[in-house]
């Protein structure tokens, strides 16, 4: 009988162990407590809506309610003044992928991103004519610049340009608004580690991935990039295993943070892999994570991941101001999307 029952009670603790990364299925969940982003993928579910259908709607939320300023129109004005916006949506069923960068005057990303998918055989699109392809998709020209983002603008001018993205050139970029150019003679300085201003406070990304309840996966991102970035400047939003990742016979991840440091490891395809091989979301969010570590110790940078049985983990990198991540989970187990929160690595 003492058996039984300490049999019973290990049961009991490995399932309460579990049900923090077990939610059954459908699940959507999202990067940082963009909670609308998260009711309107669930409702989308609800509705009879795909897969894809849930997470264009739940990016595109953000995008309407600007999240954080670091999604969507009139926020991250680069080293000109504008906003731009990077997007992309991954059918894991099929594995097509369709992705803007640097889209100008036109609101909604995202959606653009799916027409990609839906009416070329291409993947990614960029800068101005990312806009007129968007434009012939039916989608109107708007102006992405609002009083706040001219604001945020001005104040960095008034700062000197600080911070920015240059180096190794003339005049010094830590002191003066250039224009720079290459010096006569290259004196190539160690790179100093730095955010450029991006933290906890200034999030960059959501990043969103769908499974349905049938196990297949979908996954997406929408971001307005680093603020004050050089014009033309691509993260790793839009970039197919970088920002994001879907396949059906594995799972989905998402990335947000630094992007210029994080694409170059391709976190969100990694991270799919490692679930492919048996590991556990959590652990494979950490291991990507890890991984980038070693290059960058104090990148800012969270991956979130789930499989296809709708298990799901997230895990960050501890850095100056950022010591905790929190995401949106939604599924058939708790009533509404519900916030979590990890403790970075």
């Amino acid at each position: 009988r003492v058996v039984v029952v300490a049999s019973l009670f290990l049961l009991v603790a490995l399932q309460l162990v579990g049900a923090t990364s077990a939610a059954g299925l459908p699940l959507v969940i999202n990067t940082w407590a963009f909670r609308k982003a998260a009711e309107t993928a669930w409702r989308v579910l609800q509705l009879g809506g795909s897969e894809l259908d849930a997470v264009e709607r739940g990016c595109g939320q953000c995008e309407i309610d600007q999240c954080d300023g670091s999604v969507g129109y009139g926020g991250s004005p680069d080293e000109s003044g504008e906003t731009t916006l990077d997007a992309m949506i991954m059918d894991g069923n099929t594995m097509e992928v369709g992705a803007v960068a640097d889209l100008r005057r036109v609101k909604n990303a995202i959606g653009v991103a799916r027409k990609v998918i839906e009416y070329t055989k291409h993947t990614l699109l960029v800068g101005e004519s990312a806009s007129l392809f968007a434009v012939r998709m039916g989608f109107p020209y708007e102006d992405l610049t609002t009083q706040n983002s001219l604001s945020v603008y001005s104040k960095w001018l008034n700062q000197s340009c600080q911070p920015n993205y240059w180096k190794n050139v003339v005049p010094d970029s830590t002191k003066s608004c250039g224009p720079y150019k290459r010096p006569e003679k290259a004196t190539c300085k160690e790179e100093e580690e730095t955010t450029s201003g991006r933290s906890v406070h200034n999030h960059d990304t959501i990043g969103m991935v769908v499974v349905g309840a049938s196990g297949t996966v979908a996954s997406g991102t929408s971001t307005n990039g680093a603020i004050h970035k050089i014009p033309g400047r691509v993260g790793d939003s839009p970039i197919a295993g970088a920002g994001s990742y879907a396949d059906s016979t594995a799972g989905g991840a998402a990335a947000t943070g630094d992007g210029d440091i994080m694409m170059r490891f391709l976190p969100s395809y990694q991270a799919v892999e490692y679930m492919r091989m048996g590991t556990d979301p959590t652990v494979a969010c950490q291991k990507v994570i890890s991984r980038i570590q070693k290059y960058v110790p104090h990148f800012f940078g969270a991956v979130i991941c789930a499989n296809t049985t709708g298990s799901y983990g997230a895990a960050c990198n501890r850095a100056p101001g950022f010591t905790r991540f929190h995401f949106m989970v939604s599924s058939p187990l708790v009533n509404q999307p519900t916030e979590h929160v990890v403790d970075c690595i």
